[in-house]
């Protein structure tokens, strides 16, 4: 077996004064999706940006590809370009007038300095075949400020796509899409985890989308209460643990 693309040993974050999550450990492999699911203020989105290392860690450790995330947050260059991020808000100033092949072509190039003049044809097969693969060739020519929701999406899992990644971090990333775009931004997600093979890693307040399509689940509440597959983590003892009887009983009733 493989070595997990992601550990997470005893992770432990405040904010100010508050330990926002406390003791996490858990291991995320490469093929396989992960889900993050939990109560609001339950400590999800600041797990994910510890890992990323956008928010300190009091205590604990965190390895990418077998290196250690440095208590500052710094990974090398080498392995920060194999992570991908998707957030629940892509916040983007739509008065810059920067077209689709354009936005996707940033993610090819490699973090550090380099010649802006290599690499042209490489990079132009590389975006389309991005766009084709998440079926958005034909908005190459479009200004971004003029995508929907659901073609935003696809954009920028095709901006992760542009080059190979080992692991995808999703913060609620369909937010704010009808079903049938969420639908469809999962059906996706699932064949690119199938032909890339992905880690992905993902919070979710969707417990009927991670019981359908995750492999794993984490359920915390500030602590790690469970884990395991969603027919393990999802029971309604577990539910209850994380979220309290009340929503066990309004989803029973529903």
């Amino acid at each position: 077996m493989s070595d997990p693309v992601l550990v997470v040993n005893g992770v432990t974050v405040y904010r100010e004064a508050y330990a926002a999550v406390q003791n996490v450990s858990f291991t995320v492999p490469a093929g396989m999706d992960t889900a993050i699911v939990g109560p609001n203020g339950a400590g999800k989105s600041t797990l994910i940006q510890a890992i990323l290392g956008i928010l300190p860690r009091r205590s604990g450790d965190v390895f990418v590809l077998g290196q250690p995330l440095s208590p500052s947050g710094k990974l090398s260059p080498a392995v920060r370009q194999q992570i991908a991020y998707l957030p629940q808000n892509f916040l983007f100033d739509r008065r810059i007038p920067i077209t689709v092949r354009e936005f996707v072509g940033l993610g090819w190039d490699r973090l550090g300095l380099q010649l802006p003049w290599t690499g042209g044809k490489a990079r132009r097969q590389a975006v389309q075949q991005a766009l084709t693969q998440v079926d958005a060739w034909h908005l190459h020519q479009q200004p971004v400020s003029a995508l929907s929701g659901g073609e935003l999406k696809r954009i920028l899992l095709a901006y992760c796509l542009v080059r190979p990644r080992r692991l995808l971090v999703l913060d609620e990333a369909p937010a704010g899409l009808d079903v049938r775009s969420e639908s469809e931004f999962y059906r996706l997600l699932h064949q690119l985890k199938k032909d890339q093979g992905w880690a992905i890693l993902q919070v979710s307040h969707d417990l009927d989308m991670v019981r359908r399509s995750c492999d794993r689940v984490l359920c915390i509440n500030r602590t790690l209460l469970c884990q395991g597959t969603p027919d393990h983590s999802l029971t309604p003892e577990n539910l209850s643990l994380a979220y309290g009887p009340e929503f066990v009983r309004y989803r029973h009733s529903c």
